[in-house]
Protein backbone atom coordinates (compact mmCIF):
# COMPACT_ATOMS: atom_id res chain seq x y z
CA UNK A 1 0.00 0.00 0.00
CA UNK A 2 1.26 3.51 -0.83
CA UNK A 3 1.07 6.14 1.90
CA UNK A 4 0.94 9.81 0.94
CA UNK A 5 3.99 11.79 1.91
CA UNK A 6 3.44 14.21 4.79
CA UNK A 7 5.64 16.69 3.01
CA UNK A 8 3.47 16.50 -0.09
CA UNK A 9 0.24 17.20 1.86
CA UNK A 10 1.79 20.10 3.76
CA UNK A 11 3.18 21.71 0.63
CA UNK A 12 -0.13 21.33 -1.18
CA UNK A 13 -1.99 22.99 1.71
CA UNK A 14 0.39 25.97 1.77
CA UNK A 15 0.03 26.32 -1.98
CA UNK A 16 -3.75 26.42 -1.73
CA UNK A 17 -3.65 29.19 0.92
CA UNK A 18 -1.25 31.28 -1.09
CA UNK A 19 -3.27 30.86 -4.27
CA UNK A 20 -5.88 33.34 -2.95
CA UNK A 21 -3.28 35.96 -2.04
CA UNK A 22 -0.83 38.13 -3.88
CA UNK A 23 2.22 35.94 -3.76
CA UNK A 24 4.51 38.59 -5.12
CA UNK A 25 5.68 36.17 -7.88
CA UNK A 26 6.60 33.44 -5.39
CA UNK A 27 5.90 29.86 -6.66
CA UNK A 28 5.81 27.12 -4.04
CA UNK A 29 5.93 23.69 -5.69
CA UNK A 30 5.20 20.52 -3.70
CA UNK A 31 8.16 18.36 -2.79
CA UNK A 32 7.28 14.77 -3.64
CA UNK A 33 9.29 12.34 -1.51
CA UNK A 34 7.79 8.88 -1.98
CA UNK A 35 8.73 6.85 1.07
CA UNK A 36 6.51 3.91 0.22
CA UNK A 37 7.58 0.29 -0.01
CA UNK A 38 5.77 -1.86 -2.55
CA UNK A 39 6.32 -5.53 -1.77
CA UNK A 40 4.43 -6.81 -4.76
CA UNK A 41 6.84 -5.88 -7.50
CA UNK A 42 4.16 -6.74 -10.10
CA UNK A 43 2.99 -3.34 -11.33
CA UNK A 44 6.24 -1.47 -11.31
CA UNK A 45 6.65 -1.26 -7.55
CA UNK A 46 8.14 2.16 -7.01
CA UNK A 47 8.75 2.55 -10.72
CA UNK A 48 9.39 6.15 -11.61
CA UNK A 49 10.52 7.13 -8.12
CA UNK A 50 14.08 8.35 -7.93
CA UNK A 51 14.28 6.85 -4.43
CA UNK A 52 14.05 3.26 -5.65
CA UNK A 53 17.37 1.92 -6.94
CA UNK A 54 15.94 -1.51 -7.79
CA UNK A 55 16.13 -2.93 -11.29
CA UNK A 56 13.15 -2.35 -13.55
CA UNK A 57 11.94 -3.08 -17.03
CA UNK A 58 9.02 -2.15 -19.25
CA UNK A 59 7.06 -4.78 -21.12
CA UNK A 60 3.75 -4.44 -22.95
CA UNK A 61 3.28 -0.97 -21.52
CA UNK A 62 3.74 -2.10 -17.93
CA UNK A 63 6.70 -1.18 -15.76
CA UNK A 64 7.93 -3.77 -13.31
CA UNK A 65 10.42 -2.92 -10.60
CA UNK A 66 11.79 -4.54 -7.50
CA UNK A 67 10.76 -3.46 -4.01
CA UNK A 68 13.29 -1.44 -2.05
CA UNK A 69 13.66 -1.83 1.70
CA UNK A 70 15.47 1.22 3.05
CA UNK A 71 16.09 -0.50 6.38
CA UNK A 72 18.21 -3.27 4.82
CA UNK A 73 19.24 -1.58 1.59
CA UNK A 74 18.04 -4.65 -0.33
CA UNK A 75 15.87 -4.96 -3.41
CA UNK A 76 13.42 -7.87 -3.60
CA UNK A 77 11.92 -9.27 -6.80
CA UNK A 78 9.04 -11.72 -6.62
CA UNK A 79 8.06 -14.37 -9.14
CA UNK A 80 5.88 -11.91 -11.04
CA UNK A 81 9.05 -9.99 -11.89
CA UNK A 82 10.93 -13.06 -13.15
CA UNK A 83 10.83 -16.82 -12.58
CA UNK A 84 11.36 -20.04 -14.48
CA UNK A 85 7.82 -19.88 -15.86
CA UNK A 86 8.09 -16.12 -16.32
CA UNK A 87 11.51 -15.60 -17.92
CA UNK A 88 13.14 -12.27 -18.55
CA UNK A 89 12.54 -11.44 -22.22
CA UNK A 90 13.78 -7.85 -22.29
CA UNK A 91 17.13 -6.36 -21.36
CA UNK A 92 17.73 -5.72 -17.65
CA UNK A 93 20.47 -3.94 -15.71
CA UNK A 94 21.23 -4.79 -12.09
CA UNK A 95 23.31 -2.10 -10.39
CA UNK A 96 25.45 -1.98 -7.28
CA UNK A 97 23.39 -0.91 -4.28
CA UNK A 98 24.64 1.45 -1.62
CA UNK A 99 25.73 0.22 1.81
CA UNK A 100 26.20 -3.39 0.71
CA UNK A 101 22.60 -3.91 -0.36
CA UNK A 102 21.66 -7.05 -2.32
CA UNK A 103 19.26 -7.94 -5.10
CA UNK A 104 17.14 -10.83 -3.78
CA UNK A 105 15.16 -12.92 -6.26
CA UNK A 106 12.34 -14.90 -4.70
CA UNK A 107 11.91 -16.97 -7.87
CA UNK A 108 14.48 -18.46 -10.21
CA UNK A 109 16.16 -16.02 -12.58
CA UNK A 110 15.71 -17.28 -16.14
CA UNK A 111 17.09 -15.04 -18.88
CA UNK A 112 15.45 -15.44 -22.29
CA UNK A 113 12.95 -17.94 -23.58
CA UNK A 114 13.86 -21.58 -24.01
CA UNK A 115 13.33 -23.43 -27.29
CA UNK A 116 13.41 -27.15 -28.01
CA UNK A 117 12.78 -27.19 -31.76
CA UNK A 118 14.34 -25.41 -34.74
CA UNK A 119 11.09 -24.04 -36.15
CA UNK A 120 9.98 -22.17 -33.05
CA UNK A 121 13.46 -20.89 -32.37
CA UNK A 122 13.85 -19.64 -35.94
CA UNK A 123 10.47 -17.92 -35.88
CA UNK A 124 11.55 -16.08 -32.72
CA UNK A 125 14.71 -14.87 -34.44
CA UNK A 126 17.07 -16.66 -32.06
CA UNK A 127 20.17 -17.89 -33.87
CA UNK A 128 23.15 -16.76 -31.77
CA UNK A 129 24.10 -15.12 -28.51
CA UNK A 130 22.81 -11.53 -28.41
CA UNK A 131 19.57 -12.22 -30.26
CA UNK A 132 17.68 -12.64 -26.98
CA UNK A 133 17.42 -10.78 -23.69
CA UNK A 134 20.62 -9.48 -22.09
CA UNK A 135 21.17 -9.35 -18.35
CA UNK A 136 23.82 -6.85 -17.26
CA UNK A 137 25.11 -7.02 -13.69
CA UNK A 138 27.26 -4.06 -12.79
CA UNK A 139 30.48 -4.09 -10.80
CA UNK A 140 29.98 -4.52 -7.05
CA UNK A 141 26.44 -5.91 -7.28
CA UNK A 142 25.27 -8.88 -5.19
CA UNK A 143 22.51 -11.18 -6.46
CA UNK A 144 20.97 -13.62 -3.98
CA UNK A 145 18.40 -16.42 -3.87
CA UNK A 146 16.40 -17.67 -0.86
CA UNK A 147 16.65 -21.45 -1.01
CA UNK A 148 17.83 -24.52 -2.88
CA UNK A 149 14.86 -24.66 -5.27
CA UNK A 150 15.85 -21.39 -6.93
CA UNK A 151 18.55 -21.12 -9.54
CA UNK A 152 19.67 -19.12 -12.54
CA UNK A 153 19.58 -19.99 -16.25
CA UNK A 154 20.86 -18.03 -19.24
CA UNK A 155 19.14 -19.52 -22.28
CA UNK A 156 20.52 -19.78 -25.81
CA UNK A 157 20.50 -16.47 -27.61
CA UNK A 158 20.58 -14.53 -24.34
CA UNK A 159 23.66 -13.17 -22.63
CA UNK A 160 24.91 -12.53 -19.11
CA UNK A 161 27.30 -9.60 -18.91
CA UNK A 162 28.67 -9.51 -15.37
CA UNK A 163 31.89 -7.52 -15.40
CA UNK A 164 33.25 -6.57 -12.01
CA UNK A 165 36.64 -5.28 -10.93
CA UNK A 166 39.23 -6.39 -8.39
CA UNK A 167 37.88 -3.68 -6.09
CA UNK A 168 34.21 -4.34 -6.88
CA UNK A 169 33.59 -8.01 -7.70
CA UNK A 170 30.15 -9.33 -8.54
CA UNK A 171 28.68 -11.98 -6.22
CA UNK A 172 25.97 -14.57 -6.87
CA UNK A 173 25.04 -16.17 -3.56
CA UNK A 174 22.32 -17.12 -1.08
CA UNK A 175 20.04 -15.09 1.15
CA UNK A 176 21.61 -16.86 4.12
CA UNK A 177 24.98 -15.48 3.05
CA UNK A 178 23.54 -11.97 2.75
CA UNK A 179 21.99 -12.29 6.20
CA UNK A 180 25.22 -13.61 7.71
CA UNK A 181 23.81 -16.94 8.90
CA UNK A 182 25.68 -19.24 6.52
CA UNK A 183 28.70 -21.28 7.60
CA UNK A 184 31.96 -20.99 5.63
CA UNK A 185 31.58 -24.43 4.04
CA UNK A 186 27.76 -24.60 3.88
CA UNK A 187 26.30 -25.71 0.55
CA UNK A 188 22.84 -26.18 -0.99
CA UNK A 189 21.80 -22.67 -0.03
CA UNK A 190 20.57 -22.01 -3.59
CA UNK A 191 20.65 -23.94 -6.83
CA UNK A 192 23.47 -22.44 -8.87
CA UNK A 193 23.87 -21.16 -12.42
CA UNK A 194 23.35 -22.76 -15.84
CA UNK A 195 24.50 -21.06 -19.05
CA UNK A 196 23.30 -22.60 -22.32
CA UNK A 197 24.89 -21.91 -25.68
CA UNK A 198 24.90 -22.84 -29.36
CA UNK A 199 28.25 -24.62 -29.23
CA UNK A 200 29.03 -28.15 -30.37
CA UNK A 201 28.18 -31.16 -28.21
CA UNK A 202 28.76 -34.78 -29.16
CA UNK A 203 25.27 -35.55 -27.92
CA UNK A 204 24.11 -34.25 -31.34
CA UNK A 205 24.84 -35.49 -34.88
CA UNK A 206 26.95 -33.42 -37.31
CA UNK A 207 27.61 -33.61 -41.02
CA UNK A 208 30.98 -33.32 -42.74
CA UNK A 209 30.83 -29.52 -42.48
CA UNK A 210 30.06 -29.71 -38.75
CA UNK A 211 26.49 -28.55 -39.19
CA UNK A 212 23.54 -29.95 -37.26
CA UNK A 213 19.79 -29.58 -36.91
CA UNK A 214 17.32 -30.22 -34.10
CA UNK A 215 20.13 -30.13 -31.55
CA UNK A 216 18.32 -29.41 -28.28
CA UNK A 217 19.91 -31.33 -25.42
CA UNK A 218 18.21 -31.10 -22.03
CA UNK A 219 20.29 -29.02 -19.66
CA UNK A 220 20.86 -29.79 -16.00
CA UNK A 221 17.82 -28.87 -13.94
CA UNK A 222 15.49 -29.36 -16.92
CA UNK A 223 12.01 -30.41 -15.74
CA UNK A 224 8.65 -28.76 -16.31
CA UNK A 225 8.87 -24.97 -16.17
CA UNK A 226 12.56 -25.32 -15.28
CA UNK A 227 13.37 -26.93 -18.64
CA UNK A 228 16.16 -25.47 -20.71
CA UNK A 229 18.10 -26.81 -23.69
CA UNK A 230 21.52 -26.36 -25.22
CA UNK A 231 23.54 -27.26 -28.29
CA UNK A 232 24.16 -26.24 -31.87
CA UNK A 233 27.05 -25.91 -34.30
CA UNK A 234 28.61 -22.56 -33.41
CA UNK A 235 31.62 -22.97 -31.14
CA UNK A 236 32.32 -19.24 -31.56
CA UNK A 237 29.00 -18.25 -30.02
CA UNK A 238 28.94 -15.74 -27.15
CA UNK A 239 26.84 -16.13 -24.02
CA UNK A 240 28.28 -12.93 -22.59
CA UNK A 241 31.15 -11.83 -20.37
CA UNK A 242 31.98 -12.86 -16.78
CA UNK A 243 34.88 -11.16 -15.06
CA UNK A 244 35.67 -10.80 -11.37
CA UNK A 245 32.68 -12.95 -10.46
CA UNK A 246 32.15 -15.03 -7.30
CA UNK A 247 29.56 -17.82 -7.04
CA UNK A 248 28.98 -19.10 -3.50
CA UNK A 249 27.11 -21.81 -1.54
CA UNK A 250 25.48 -23.57 -4.48
CA UNK A 251 24.77 -27.01 -5.83
CA UNK A 252 21.35 -28.15 -4.65
CA UNK A 253 19.40 -31.04 -6.10
CA UNK A 254 16.57 -29.61 -8.22
CA UNK A 255 13.30 -30.90 -9.65
CA UNK A 256 14.57 -33.60 -12.01
CA UNK A 257 17.18 -34.96 -9.60
CA UNK A 258 20.16 -33.09 -11.11
CA UNK A 259 22.74 -31.79 -8.67
CA UNK A 260 23.47 -28.31 -9.95
CA UNK A 261 27.02 -27.01 -9.99
CA UNK A 262 28.54 -23.66 -9.20
CA UNK A 263 28.21 -22.87 -12.91
CA UNK A 264 27.26 -25.31 -15.66
CA UNK A 265 28.53 -24.25 -19.09
CA UNK A 266 26.39 -26.15 -21.60
CA UNK A 267 27.74 -25.82 -25.16
CA UNK A 268 28.96 -22.32 -24.35
CA UNK A 269 31.03 -20.89 -27.18
CA UNK A 270 34.51 -19.41 -27.35
CA UNK A 271 33.08 -15.93 -27.86
CA UNK A 272 32.12 -15.94 -24.19
CA UNK A 273 34.72 -14.25 -21.97
CA UNK A 274 35.35 -15.80 -18.56
CA UNK A 275 38.21 -14.30 -16.57
CA UNK A 276 38.76 -14.11 -12.81
CA UNK A 277 36.03 -16.51 -11.72
CA UNK A 278 35.61 -18.07 -8.28
CA UNK A 279 33.31 -20.82 -7.06
CA UNK A 280 33.11 -21.25 -3.30
CA UNK A 281 31.45 -23.98 -1.22
CA UNK A 282 29.47 -25.98 -3.78
CA UNK A 283 27.63 -29.25 -3.24
CA UNK A 284 28.37 -30.69 -6.67
CA UNK A 285 30.97 -29.55 -9.21
CA UNK A 286 32.64 -26.17 -9.34
CA UNK A 287 32.43 -25.67 -13.10
CA UNK A 288 31.21 -28.29 -15.56
CA UNK A 289 31.46 -28.01 -19.32
CA UNK A 290 29.16 -29.99 -21.60
CA UNK A 291 30.65 -29.43 -25.04
CA UNK A 292 31.33 -25.96 -26.40
CA UNK A 293 34.64 -24.13 -26.45
CA UNK A 294 34.48 -21.47 -23.71
CA UNK A 295 37.86 -20.80 -22.08
CA UNK A 296 38.84 -19.65 -18.60
CA UNK A 297 41.63 -17.48 -17.27
CA UNK A 298 42.31 -17.19 -13.52
CA UNK A 299 39.92 -19.64 -11.90
CA UNK A 300 39.69 -20.28 -8.16
CA UNK A 301 37.70 -23.18 -6.68
CA UNK A 302 37.42 -23.58 -2.91
CA UNK A 303 35.56 -26.20 -0.88
CA UNK A 304 33.92 -27.92 -3.85
CA UNK A 305 32.42 -31.19 -2.61
CA UNK A 306 32.51 -33.03 -5.94
CA UNK A 307 34.75 -32.18 -8.92
CA UNK A 308 36.28 -28.71 -9.10
CA UNK A 309 36.64 -29.03 -12.89
CA UNK A 310 34.32 -31.40 -14.77
CA UNK A 311 34.53 -31.93 -18.54
CA UNK A 312 32.22 -33.83 -20.91
CA UNK A 313 30.59 -34.02 -24.36
CA UNK A 314 33.43 -32.62 -26.42
CA UNK A 315 34.52 -29.47 -24.60
CA UNK A 316 37.48 -27.99 -26.47
CA UNK A 317 38.32 -24.85 -24.50
CA UNK A 318 41.24 -24.00 -22.23
CA UNK A 319 41.97 -23.17 -18.60
CA UNK A 320 44.94 -20.92 -17.89
CA UNK A 321 45.91 -20.34 -14.24
CA UNK A 322 43.67 -22.20 -11.83
CA UNK A 323 43.91 -22.82 -8.10
CA UNK A 324 41.83 -25.59 -6.55
CA UNK A 325 41.66 -25.94 -2.76
CA UNK A 326 39.59 -28.78 -1.36
CA UNK A 327 38.13 -28.82 2.13
CA UNK A 328 40.16 -30.69 4.72
CA UNK A 329 37.32 -33.21 5.03
CA UNK A 330 35.56 -33.17 1.66
CA UNK A 331 35.92 -32.95 -2.11
CA UNK A 332 36.28 -35.52 -4.89
CA UNK A 333 38.38 -34.77 -8.01
CA UNK A 334 40.34 -31.72 -8.93
CA UNK A 335 39.60 -32.74 -12.54
CA UNK A 336 37.10 -35.35 -13.65
CA UNK A 337 36.89 -35.52 -17.41
CA UNK A 338 35.05 -37.49 -20.07
CA UNK A 339 35.55 -37.26 -23.79
CA UNK A 340 32.23 -38.55 -25.08
CA UNK A 341 28.74 -38.12 -23.68
CA UNK A 342 26.94 -41.38 -22.81
CA UNK A 343 30.14 -43.32 -23.52
CA UNK A 344 30.07 -47.12 -23.83
CA UNK A 345 33.33 -49.02 -24.13
CA UNK A 346 31.74 -51.44 -26.60
CA UNK A 347 31.04 -48.72 -29.17
CA UNK A 348 33.34 -47.69 -32.01
CA UNK A 349 34.01 -43.94 -31.75
CA UNK A 350 36.57 -43.68 -34.53
CA UNK A 351 34.45 -41.43 -36.75
CA UNK A 352 33.46 -39.15 -33.86
CA UNK A 353 37.08 -38.76 -32.74
CA UNK A 354 38.35 -38.25 -36.30
CA UNK A 355 35.86 -35.38 -36.58
CA UNK A 356 37.33 -33.82 -33.42
CA UNK A 357 34.09 -34.16 -31.49
CA UNK A 358 35.60 -35.65 -28.33
CA UNK A 359 36.71 -33.44 -25.42
CA UNK A 360 40.12 -31.85 -26.01
CA UNK A 361 40.91 -29.59 -23.06
CA UNK A 362 44.07 -27.50 -22.83
CA UNK A 363 45.00 -26.80 -19.20
CA UNK A 364 48.09 -24.84 -18.19
CA UNK A 365 49.18 -23.57 -14.78
CA UNK A 366 46.91 -25.54 -12.45
CA UNK A 367 47.58 -26.08 -8.74
CA UNK A 368 45.39 -28.67 -7.02
CA UNK A 369 45.59 -28.95 -3.24
CA UNK A 370 43.53 -32.01 -2.42
CA UNK A 371 42.63 -33.69 0.86
CA UNK A 372 43.34 -37.42 0.95
CA UNK A 373 40.19 -38.04 2.98
CA UNK A 374 38.47 -41.41 2.90
CA UNK A 375 34.80 -40.58 2.50
CA UNK A 376 33.62 -37.18 1.35
CA UNK A 377 30.11 -36.21 0.31
CA UNK A 378 30.56 -37.91 -3.05
CA UNK A 379 33.86 -39.83 -3.01
CA UNK A 380 37.40 -39.68 -1.59
CA UNK A 381 39.68 -36.79 -2.49
CA UNK A 382 41.70 -37.29 -5.67
CA UNK A 383 43.59 -35.49 -8.41
CA UNK A 384 42.99 -35.93 -12.14
CA UNK A 385 40.84 -38.51 -13.91
CA UNK A 386 40.90 -38.76 -17.72
CA UNK A 387 38.58 -41.28 -19.40
CA UNK A 388 35.99 -42.05 -22.07
CA UNK A 389 37.89 -40.87 -25.11
CA UNK A 390 39.18 -37.54 -23.81
CA UNK A 391 42.37 -36.09 -25.37
CA UNK A 392 43.90 -33.82 -22.69
CA UNK A 393 46.80 -31.40 -23.01
CA UNK A 394 47.97 -30.66 -19.45
CA UNK A 395 51.17 -28.73 -18.70
CA UNK A 396 52.94 -26.77 -15.96
CA UNK A 397 50.69 -28.01 -13.17
CA UNK A 398 50.79 -29.67 -9.75
CA UNK A 399 48.63 -32.02 -7.71
CA UNK A 400 49.46 -31.95 -4.01
CA UNK A 401 47.74 -34.39 -1.68
CA UNK A 402 50.37 -34.66 1.04
CA UNK A 403 49.44 -31.93 3.53
CA UNK A 404 47.68 -34.63 5.57
CA UNK A 405 48.14 -38.37 5.80
CA UNK A 406 46.19 -40.50 3.33
CA UNK A 407 43.20 -41.73 5.34
CA UNK A 408 42.85 -44.80 3.12
CA UNK A 409 46.50 -45.79 3.08
CA UNK A 410 48.08 -46.97 -0.15
CA UNK A 411 45.02 -48.61 -1.66
CA UNK A 412 44.54 -46.35 -4.67
CA UNK A 413 41.45 -44.20 -4.10
CA UNK A 414 43.28 -40.93 -3.36
CA UNK A 415 45.34 -41.01 -6.54
CA UNK A 416 47.07 -38.06 -8.14
CA UNK A 417 46.66 -39.31 -11.74
CA UNK A 418 44.20 -41.76 -13.29
CA UNK A 419 43.89 -42.61 -16.99
CA UNK A 420 41.29 -44.96 -18.50
CA UNK A 421 39.63 -45.99 -21.80
CA UNK A 422 41.31 -47.37 -24.88
CA UNK A 423 40.90 -44.18 -26.90
CA UNK A 424 42.49 -41.93 -24.27
CA UNK A 425 45.34 -44.34 -23.62
CA UNK A 426 46.10 -44.67 -27.34
CA UNK A 427 46.15 -40.89 -27.81
CA UNK A 428 48.53 -40.37 -24.89
CA UNK A 429 50.82 -43.11 -26.19
CA UNK A 430 50.91 -41.46 -29.63
CA UNK A 431 51.57 -38.07 -28.03
CA UNK A 432 50.38 -35.88 -30.89
CA UNK A 433 46.81 -34.98 -29.91
CA UNK A 434 47.07 -35.60 -26.17
CA UNK A 435 49.90 -35.02 -23.68
CA UNK A 436 50.55 -34.73 -19.95
CA UNK A 437 53.91 -32.97 -19.56
CA UNK A 438 55.89 -30.89 -17.04
CA UNK A 439 53.70 -31.63 -14.04
CA UNK A 440 54.48 -32.61 -10.44
CA UNK A 441 52.42 -35.06 -8.38
CA UNK A 442 52.65 -35.49 -4.60
CA UNK A 443 50.20 -38.15 -3.37
CA UNK A 444 50.63 -41.39 -1.43
CA UNK A 445 48.54 -43.03 -4.18
CA UNK A 446 50.49 -41.95 -7.23
CA UNK A 447 48.42 -43.39 -10.07
CA UNK A 448 45.48 -45.56 -11.04
CA UNK A 449 44.61 -46.98 -14.42
CA UNK A 450 46.83 -47.53 -17.40
CA UNK A 451 49.01 -49.09 -18.64
CA UNK A 452 50.04 -46.89 -21.55
CA UNK A 453 51.73 -49.04 -24.13
CA UNK A 454 54.19 -51.34 -22.41
CA UNK A 455 54.58 -49.06 -19.38
CA UNK A 456 52.58 -48.69 -16.20
CA UNK A 457 51.11 -45.21 -15.81
CA UNK A 458 53.78 -43.85 -13.46
CA UNK A 459 56.61 -45.05 -15.68
CA UNK A 460 54.99 -43.57 -18.78
CA UNK A 461 54.29 -40.24 -17.07
CA UNK A 462 57.84 -39.99 -15.74
CA UNK A 463 59.24 -40.70 -19.21
CA UNK A 464 57.07 -37.88 -20.55
CA UNK A 465 58.51 -35.18 -18.33
CA UNK A 466 56.45 -35.51 -15.15
CA UNK A 467 57.67 -36.06 -11.60
CA UNK A 468 56.22 -38.01 -8.66
CA UNK A 469 57.09 -37.39 -5.03
CA UNK A 470 57.44 -40.40 -2.75
CA UNK A 471 54.77 -39.67 -0.14
CA UNK A 472 54.36 -42.10 2.79
CA UNK A 473 50.99 -43.82 3.06
CA UNK A 474 50.63 -43.22 6.78
CA UNK A 475 52.01 -39.74 7.36
CA UNK A 476 51.77 -36.19 6.06
CA UNK A 477 54.58 -34.72 4.00
CA UNK A 478 54.45 -30.94 4.08
CA UNK A 479 55.42 -29.52 0.66
CA UNK A 480 56.40 -26.04 1.84
CA UNK A 481 59.89 -24.65 1.88
CA UNK A 482 59.68 -23.73 5.57
CA UNK A 483 58.89 -27.24 6.81
CA UNK A 484 60.33 -30.10 4.76
CA UNK A 485 63.69 -29.96 3.04
CA UNK A 486 63.01 -32.99 0.85
CA UNK A 487 59.72 -31.79 -0.69
CA UNK A 488 59.64 -28.08 -1.48
CA UNK A 489 56.95 -26.95 -3.90
CA UNK A 490 55.03 -24.11 -2.22
CA UNK A 491 55.83 -21.03 -0.18
CA UNK A 492 54.28 -17.99 1.48
CA UNK A 493 52.04 -17.78 4.56
CA UNK A 494 49.09 -19.16 2.57
CA UNK A 495 51.19 -22.02 1.16
CA UNK A 496 49.66 -21.64 -2.31
CA UNK A 497 52.48 -19.90 -4.19
CA UNK A 498 54.82 -22.02 -6.31
CA UNK A 499 58.52 -21.87 -5.49
CA UNK A 500 60.76 -20.94 -8.40
CA UNK A 501 61.19 -24.15 -10.39
CA UNK A 502 64.97 -24.06 -10.12
CA UNK A 503 64.65 -24.09 -6.32
CA UNK A 504 62.00 -26.81 -6.04
CA UNK A 505 62.89 -30.09 -4.37
CA UNK A 506 61.22 -33.48 -4.82
CA UNK A 507 62.56 -36.63 -3.16
CA UNK A 508 65.51 -34.66 -1.75
CA UNK A 509 66.66 -33.57 -5.21
CA UNK A 510 66.18 -30.76 -7.68
CA UNK A 511 63.12 -31.39 -9.82
CA UNK A 512 64.93 -31.67 -13.14
CA UNK A 513 61.94 -30.52 -15.18
CA UNK A 514 61.19 -27.06 -16.51
CA UNK A 515 58.03 -25.12 -17.14
CA UNK A 516 56.95 -24.87 -20.76
CA UNK A 517 56.50 -21.38 -22.23
CA UNK A 518 55.90 -19.77 -18.84
CA UNK A 519 58.01 -18.81 -15.84
CA UNK A 520 56.74 -21.27 -13.23
CA UNK A 521 54.68 -24.36 -12.51
CA UNK A 522 51.23 -24.01 -11.03
CA UNK A 523 48.70 -21.23 -10.64
CA UNK A 524 50.59 -18.60 -8.63
CA UNK A 525 54.12 -17.44 -8.00
CA UNK A 526 55.32 -15.08 -5.29
CA UNK A 527 57.44 -13.40 -7.95
CA UNK A 528 54.48 -12.71 -10.23
CA UNK A 529 51.19 -10.84 -9.94
CA UNK A 530 48.78 -12.43 -7.46
CA UNK A 531 45.58 -12.50 -9.52
CA UNK A 532 43.53 -13.58 -6.47
CA UNK A 533 44.07 -10.37 -4.47
CA UNK A 534 41.18 -8.02 -3.73
CA UNK A 535 38.22 -9.84 -5.24
CA UNK A 536 38.23 -13.45 -4.01
CA UNK A 537 36.58 -14.78 -0.86
CA UNK A 538 37.95 -17.33 1.59
CA UNK A 539 41.62 -17.02 0.70
CA UNK A 540 43.06 -13.81 2.11
CA UNK A 541 42.73 -12.22 5.55
CA UNK A 542 39.96 -9.64 5.67
CA UNK A 543 37.76 -11.56 3.27
CA UNK A 544 37.30 -14.99 4.76
CA UNK A 545 35.55 -16.75 7.65
CA UNK A 546 38.30 -19.26 8.43
CA UNK A 547 41.99 -19.82 7.67
CA UNK A 548 43.10 -22.42 5.15
CA UNK A 549 43.51 -25.79 6.81
CA UNK A 550 47.09 -26.21 5.61
CA UNK A 551 48.52 -22.69 5.71
CA UNK A 552 51.66 -22.06 7.77
CA UNK A 553 51.23 -19.89 10.85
Amino acid sequence: MKLASNKLLLAAAISAVLAGCDSGGINIAPENNDNSVNNGGTDGGNGGSTNNPCASYEKAGSVKQGAFDSATGNCTYNAAFVDSGNPLTVDLVISKLDNGGSHIFEGSLFVGNNYDDDTTMGAAGIAEGGDGAKLTVQAGATVAFPNSTKFMVVNRGSQLNAVGTAQDPITFTSLSDVEGTVGPEDVQQWGGMVINGFGITNKCAYDAEMKTSECHVLAEGAAGKDQSNYGGDNNDDSSGHLEYVRVKHTGAEVANGDELNGITFSSVGAGTIVKNLQVYSTYDDGIEMFGGAVSFENYLAMYVRDDSIDIDEGWSGSITNALVIQSETDGNHCIESDGIGSYKDTNDYTALIDAGLNSRPVIDGLTCIISAQSEGTHDPGAGWRFREGIFPMITNSMVIGSFAADENGAEGSNYCLRVESAETIAALEAGTEAAITSNIFACADKTKGGPIGADDLETWATANGNLFANVPADAALNPTAAVDTGLQLLEGPLSVFSIDTASMMVNDAAVGISSIERAYLGALSAGDTDWTVGWTYGLHDGSRAQPLWFEQQ
